[in-house]
């Protein structure tokens, strides 16, 4: 059983956080732990406006989001590391490699589907990356 998710993409303002506040409200009624860090993040940043925006029509306040670096402390805190790319397994687990063996595609249980970086793309890249992030989250949430 999990207990604390951590979502990791890059820059921490566009996938990660859309994923960490979707999965946030799909498992409202357990007691796991969602958040977020980027690889390269944008510390202290805010959601992206268009990510903000699309999540909101959802249902999904992004408001807090605040960008965060990940670092080891993180990966430590975590029973379970969800990423947007198979290169950010990759890099995450030559920086971290206790990381290993519980870091995954969020994309996993859609065919080890990568979740493309929207990040100053269009609006219908958005649109596509949350629909992606909403399924892969309803995904893993029966594993979880």
């Amino acid at each position: 059983m999990f207990d604390s998710i951590l979502v990791v993409c890059a820059g921490n303002i566009c996938r990660s956080p859309t994923a960490e506040y979707v999965l946030k409200s799909k498992l409202i009624d357990t007691d796991i732990k969602v958040s977020s860090a980027g690889l390269t993040a944008l510390e202290g940043k805010p959601a992206d406006g268009m990510a903000s925006e699309l999540a909101n029509k959802h249902g999904i306040d992004m408001a807090p989001h605040q960008g965060r670096q990940l670092n080891s402390s993180l990966v430590a805190q975590n029973s379970l590391i969800l990423v947007m790319e198979n290169r950010h397994v990759q890099d995450l687990c030559n920086r971290y490699p206790e990381a290993r063996g519980k870091t995954f595609l969020l994309g996993k249980w859609l065919g080890d589907k990568e979740v493309p970086d929207p990040y100053r793309q269009s609006r219908e890249a958005f649109e596509h990356v949350f629909e992606l992030i909403d399924s892969a989250c309803s995904a893993w949430q029966k594993y979880l």
